[in-house]
């Protein structure tokens, strides 16, 4: 009999994009957004849900999804209507979300990611839509209790929904990174998943490849790292995939994921869990989004991340992994432009950047912004390296120095007693006792046609010097020294 041929299985994966946005108060009230305040100091009647409290809409909040939904290709709705979500949240004192629900504010985009599909095409995956919404409270779990922080309650989200267009963790991986890139660029949130404002949750299924009929899905939710979605795809892959090869039967859930037994856990089957019940926010009257307020949000965008990737190579010149790099962090090709206007060497100043630089950055778990450097400090650094003023040695030597103290570089190179300002005559009688000291030795190896000799003399003098000199120019003057 013929062996049956083992079925190949395609994953479909979807991701749903929790962004808070960067505003100074709440979605629907004048209270302080503010990581960090005193529990419960941070609220009102409106986010408390009090009886006879009125909501009020951000104008801020709508601008950033405006500016979101352009910087995804999306199409921006006409008006603006809000809807409740009722559903059970004991962190959420009215009982009810106010979110969109058949109208979003942003719809029919697209994100298109640095890699390429089967077809050797840019991979690109659909933005859904792209929603506004008030935050929950936080709930904090105590041993035999449950305390809650309205704090966080009405703060503005915006959920991106992107299209289930995914094939592999590895993708979904790249879309949340290509993601948060392109949302750094925009100003519109901290972006940080460790302080909630930015959460994810993933849906996934399997399906026999070549079918078009998508496989029973799971929501997996609690996944607070880009680590943690690619971790919690791939084991939920697999659980799908032996689920439907032992011939059992697959429920649609919603699940969480334990980051320590690196495993997925069922929350509440779906076909269980009562529906969502919208209806439109009678508090919130709709209001229309005029063509020329999002026109000039499209004119306030700035150069994003595809577009400046091109320019770095076609104008600077620099090697792609360098580009891509930079261009991944807006603050840092900041940096880097700045001193790029100060010394025109796009590749010198390439260099120290992701090196030295993104050295000291990783050290230290800060930001550019946090380093206390400016790109005035790194060009004069490497201008007394270019001058000879320093080694390679002695400027990196210098350059950690000037972070920890936040100096220039010509103050930090002094303080350490690095800077080149030898005079020729004690230069010379340095080479000559060096050559004396060695002329049986490494002198004669030099003599006899051996190259690496001379490092070693160079070295000698470097010592003897205590790095106070410039080893390129060391080089020709001992070998001349040797020859005459």
């Amino acid at each position: 009999m013929p062996t049956a041929t083992k079925t190949e299985f395609e994953p479909v994966i979807g991701l749903e994009v929790h962004v808070q946005l960067k505003t100074a108060s709440k979605m629907f009230c004048g209270c302080a957004v503010q990581f960090g305040a005193p529990a419960n100091s941070l609220t009102c009647p409106v986010c408390l849900g009090l009886p006879g409290a009125l909501p009020m809409v951000n104008r801020q909040a709508v601008e950033y999804g405006i500016r979101i939904g352009l910087a995804l290709n999306c199409q921006i709705a006409h008006r603006i209507k809000f809807d409740r979500k009722n559903y059970f949240y004991p962190d959420l004192p009215k009982g009810y979300q106010i979110s969109q629900f058949d109208e979003p504010l942003c719809f029919d985009g697209e994100l298109q990611l640095p890699i390429h599909d089967e077809s050797g095409q840019p991979k690109v995956c659909r933005i859904t839509r792209a929603h506004l919404e008030e935050d929950a409270g936080k709930s904090i779990h105590m041993e035999g209790s449950t305390l809650v922080d309205l704090n966080r309650a009405g703060t503005p989200l915006i959920e991106i929904v992107g299209g289930p267009d995914l094939r592999s963790p590895e993708e979904a991986y790249v879309y949340l990174n290509t993601l948060k890139r392109n949302l750094s660029y925009l100003g519109v949130s901290d972006l940080s998943m460790e302080k909630g404002s930015l959460r994810c949750d993933a849906n996934v299924s399997i399906r026999p490849r070549g079918q078009q009929k998508f496989g029973v899905r799971s929501e997996i939710k609690n996944l607070n790292s880009f680590r943690m979605v690619r971790s919690a795809l791939e084991f939920e892959i697999r659980r799908h995939q032996q689920v439907i090869e032992s011939g059992g039967t697959l429920t649609q859930d919603t699940r969480l994921w334990d980051d320590e037994k690196g495993e997925t856990r069922s929350m509440r089957s779906k076909e269980e869990a009562t529906d969502y019940r919208f209806f439109p926010e009678p508090d919130l009257a709709t209001f229309d989004v005029p063509r020329e307020w999002v026109e000039s949000v499209r004119l306030s965008l700035p150069e994003m991340p595809e577009k400046r990737l091109l320019r770095f190579l076609d104008d600077y010149k620099l090697a792609e992994a360098d580009a891509e790099y930079l261009v991944g962090d807006k603050a840092l090709a900041d940096f880097y432009e700045s001193a790029l206007k100060l010394l025109d060497e796009p590749r010198k100043v390439a260099a120290w950047v992701v090196g030295e630089v993104t050295r000291e950055l990783n050290d230290r778990n800060a930001s550019i912004s946090e380093l206390k450097l400016t790109p005035e400090a790194l060009v004069e650094l490497i201008g007394l390296l270019d001058a000879g003023k320093l080694n390679n040695i002695t400027a990196k030597e210098v350059f950690h120095a000037m972070v920890e103290a936040g100096e220039g570089a010509l103050q930090a190179a002094r303080r350490l007693n690095k800077l080149i300002e030898q005079d020729e005559g004690a230069l010379s009688a340095m080479i000559d006792e060096v050559i004396e000291e060695f002329k049986d030795r490494a002198v004669a190896d030099f003599k006899a046609g051996e190259e690496k000799a001379l490092g070693f003399l160079i070295g000698q003098v470097m010592r003897k010097l205590k790095g106070k000199a410039n080893p390129k120019e060391l080089g020709p003057k001992i070998a001349a020294r040797i020859n005459g």
